[in-house]
C-alpha cells in the first residue's frame, strides 16, 4: 500500500478543501454511531443518517441537524436511495444477538451495502470491526465481523476497516461489563482466559480515528488495528479500574471449566448486559487481542495522542449515575428472608397431623424441601434485584413500582401457603392457594424476562416448583378427605 504520510486534515479523497461533503452514517442510534454523527457535523460534513425507524433518534441533541433516511441495510433499494450523493459512508451496524442466522444476515447486509455504495459512486466506506488474532479459530461473532470487513474491502469502494478491542466509554457494552463486574462483585470465579492480553481504547480516540478515516486518500483500501497505549489482561483491567475509581480490588480466581456460553449467562445475571449481548463480548475475550500495527496513527491526527487506560476510565465515569444493584439486593434479600422465616415458622413437618396423612409415593424425601427452597429463595432475591436495577437504569419508575407490587404479592402468597396447609390444616384450600402462587410466580418470571432475559429464565424453576407443589398438594388432598 502507498499512502500520503501526512495525517488526514478533513478532506475526502477527490474532494477539494472547502467543498461541502456528505456523509452517511448507519447505526446512528447506537453507541458508536451516535458519537460519530456530532463529530462529523463539527468538522463540517453534511450528515445523513440511516435508521429503520425515525423515532429511534428522538432525544438525540443533533437530531435537527441531520437528514434522516429510513430504510433497512438488507434492502438494495433503500441503500441506493440512502447512498445517493454521498462522499463517504460509515458502516456501523452488526448483529449482536444470539439468533442462529446472524452470520447470514450480516453477510447479506454487507454485500448489499457494498454493492449499492459502488453503484452510487461513494468515495469511501469506513467500518469498525473487531481486533483479532490471525492464527486462531475465532468465535462466531468475531469471525462474522471479520467477514463483514472483508466483504466491504472487496466491494470496489475504497474501504478503511478499523479493528478495535474493548472500547472504554460509558454506554459501550464492553465497558459496562467491565464496570459492573468490578463494582458489584467483591470476588469472582472467572475463566482462565481472563489472563489473555487485551489492548483497550478510549471512545474519544475511536471516534477521532473513525471520522479521520473518512478523509483517507483513495488508494487506501485495508484494515487498521487500533488500540490505546496500554496492553493489559482482563484481570489487570479489573484491578486498574478499581484503582482508578477508588474501590477495593475484587478477588479474581480463574478456573479452566467455565465455557463462554456459561460465562455469558453468568454475566447476564450479575450485570445489566443481557446474556445474548454478553455472549459475543465474552467470546472475544477467549483470544488475545493486541494491535499488530499502528499505521492509522500516521494517517489520522489524534490531538494530544492516544488516551491511557486510567484516564479513559476516569473520563467515562464522570457522568455515570450511581449503581443501585447492592441497594436492590439488600431490599429483595430482606423481603425474601422475611418470607422464608415466616413460612418456616408456620411449617410443622413433625406434627402428628401431618404424620397421619396418606402421601403419594412420588413425594420427594423431607430433606429435599429445605435444600430446594433455599436455592429458590436465593434465586428470587438475586433475579429480582437484577430486574429492579435494570428498571432503575432505564429510569422506569412505573415499571419498578409494578414489579415490586408483583414481587410482594408473590412472597405474601408464598408465606400464606404454609399457614393454610400447616396451621389451618385445609389441604384443598392449600391447593387453590398453591395454584394462585404458581400463576403469580409465572407472571413474575414473565415480568423479569421483559427487563432482563437471563433473570426471567432464572425465575422459571421457581414457577415450575410451585406448579409441582400444587400437584403434590392436590394429591394429598384427594387421599385425605
Amino acid at each position: 500500500m502507498t499512502a500520503d504520510p501526512a495525517p488526514a486534515t478533513g478532506t475526502t479523497a477527490g474532494t477539494p478543501t472547502g467543498t461541502t461533503r456528505t456523509a452517511l452514517v448507519t447505526g446512528a442510534s447506537g453507541y458508536i454511531g451516535g458519537q460519530v454523527v456530532p463529530r462529523l457535523l463539527d468538522e463540517g460534513w453534511t450528515v445523513r443518517v440511516l435508521t429503520r425507524h425515525r423515532s429511534s433518534l428522538d432525544g438525540r441533541p443533533w437530531r435537527d441537524r441531520v437528514e434522516v433516511a429510513e430504510g433497512d441495510v438488507s434492502s438494495s433499494t433503500d441503500m441506493r436511495k440512502a447512498l445517493s450523493g454521498v462522499d463517504a459512508a460509515w458502516y456501523l451496524v452488526h448483529s449482536m444477538d444470539d439468533r442462529p442466522d446472524f452470520e447470514e444476515r450480516d453477510r447479506d447486509a454487507a454485500t448489499t451495502f457494498g454493492a449499492a455504495a459502488r453503484e452510487e459512486g461513494v468515495g469511501r466506506i469506513v467500518y469498525l470491526g473487531g481486533l483479532h488474532p490471525h492464527d486462531e479459530v475465532l468465535s462466531p461473532h468475531l469471525a462474522s465481523r471479520v467477514e463483514v470487513g472483508r466483504i466491504l474491502l472487496d466491494s470496489g469502494v475504497p474501504t478503511a476497516v478499523l479493528q478495535a478491542a474493548v472500547v472504554l466509554g460509558d454506554g459501550s457494552a464492553s465497558f459496562d461489563m467491565l464496570r459492573h463486574l468490578t463494582t458489584r462483585l467483591p470476588a469472582m470465579v472467572a475463566p482462565k482466559w481472563l489472563d489473555n492480553r487485551i489492548q483497550p481504547i478510549a471512545i474519544d480516540d475511536v471516534v477521532t480515528l473513525l471520522v479521520g478515516a473518512g478523509s483517507l486518500p483513495p488508494d487506501v483500501n485495508r484494515t487498521f488495528d487500533i488500540g490505546g497505549p496500554d496492553v493489559l489482561t482482563y484481570r489487570e483491567m479489573i484491578g486498574r479500574f478499581a484503582d482508578a475509581t477508588g474501590q477495593r480490588r475484587p478477588l479474581v480466581v480463574t478456573v479452566p471449566v467455565l465455557t463462554p456460553r456459561l460465562a455469558s449467562h453468568w454475566v447476564g445475571l450479575v450485570t445489566p448486559i443481557s446474556a445474548g449481548l454478553a455472549k459475543p463480548l465474552v467470546g472475544s475475550l477467549v483470544h488475545e487481542v493486541v494491535a499488530k500495527e499502528r499505521d492509522i496513527e500516521q494517517l489520522v491526527d489524534v490531538p494530544g495522542g492516544l488516551t491511557d487506560f486510567d484516564t479513559a476510565v476516569r473520563s467515562a465515569m464522570q457522568h455515570v449515575p450511581p449503581d443501585t444493584a447492592w441497594r436492590n439486593l439488600a431490599l429483595t434479600g430482606a423481603a425474601v428472608a422475611a418470607s422464608a422465616v415466616a413460612g418456616s415458622l408456620a411449617t410443622q413437618p413433625g406434627s402428628p397431623w401431618y404424620a397421619s396423612l396418606d402421601k403419594p409415593a412420588w413425594q420427594p424425601p423431607a430433606v429435599a424441601f429445605p435444600v430446594v427452597w433455599t436455592a429458590l429463595y436465593a434465586d428470587i432475591a438475586a433475579s429480582s434485584a437484577t430486574v429492579l436495577t435494570g428498571l432503575d437504569r432505564a429510569g422506569d419508575r412505573a415499571g419498578r413500582h409494578a414489579y415490586l407490587k408483583a414481587f410482594g404479592t408473590n412472597l405474601a402468597l408464598n408465606t400464606a401457603w404454609s399457614v393454610v396447609f400447616w396451621r389451618v390444616r385445609r389441604p384443598w384450600a392449600a391447593v387453590a392457594e398453591a395454584a394462585v402462587l404458581t400463576l403469580s410466580s409465572a407472571d413474575l418470571a414473565r415480568r423479569a424476562g421483559a427487563v432482563n432475559r437471563t433473570a426471567g429464565v432464572a425465575l422459571s424453576p421457581y414457577a415450575a416448583w410451585c406448579g409441582f407443589a400444587t400437584a403434590l398438594s392436590a394429591a394429598i388432598a384427594r387421599r385425605n378427605h
